[in-house]
């Protein structure tokens, strides 16, 4: 690579550092994984990253101009991920920063948890959600609330009468989205927080 060429890099990782920021960049052309493991990291780690609120990040899957055919089979991986997360709320928007990296705009945690799950499309095996009576106080006291905002948002004049229902829906949801061997908990109160700035 001629020396122009490495600076021509180096300035472009500069820059997207600062708008993305370093927690917010996933290169996965460092590590050379197989299509199986870019994908799976990929979708953990967007899912992480909006329980924690971020609301773009950067994934850089490689162009592929070493692959067979020129064409980067991550890449093509990646792609089809970010399409299945759009659909399931995770993702709003997304566009090709460079040829071989997409900037994401997350979507809310709200869309997340109110996505209805295509007929099509297999519920992802997860851990299964812990009853109401296993949660911490704190953790407890946010999702009633949320799931009040819900009902209200929905109408709803007795709330009462829907309330555990509606709390162990948010649950289920949010359980479903954090990814696989995250802290539950300390997963479940980001998630909430989140969930509750957005909620109306």
């Amino acid at each position: 690579m001629s020396p122009s060429r490495k600076s021509d890099l180096h300035l472009h990782r500069a820059f997207d550092t600062v708008r993305f920021g370093a927690a917010n960049i996933l290169n996965l052309r460092e590590s050379l994984p197989t299509v199986a493991e870019a994908t799976r990291r990929a979708e953990s780690w967007i899912r992480q990253r909006q329980v924690e609120g971020a609301a773009e990040v950067l994934v850089v899957s490689g162009r592929g101009k070493g692959s067979e055919g020129g064409v980067s089979t991550v890449r093509e991986g990646i792609i089809r991920l970010v399409l299945s997360l759009r659909r399931r709320g995770v993702i709003d928007r997304y566009e090709e920063h460079t040829a071989g990296s997409f900037s994401i705009q997350l979507a809310p945690v709200r869309s997340m948890i109110d996505a209805p799950r295509r007929r099509r499309e297999p519920r992802r095996q997860v851990a299964v959600a812990p009853p109401l009576a296993g949660l911490s106080k704190t953790t407890r006291n946010m999702l009633r609330d949320l799931a009040e905002r819900s009902l209200d948002s929905l109408g709803v004049k007795e709330t009462s009468k829907f309330l555990e229902a509606e709390m162990l829906r948010q649950l289920s949801a949010i359980n479903a989205a954090l990814p696989e061997g995250a802290n539950r908990d300390a997963g479940l109160r980001a998630a909430l927080r989140n969930a509750l700035d957005q909620a109306p």
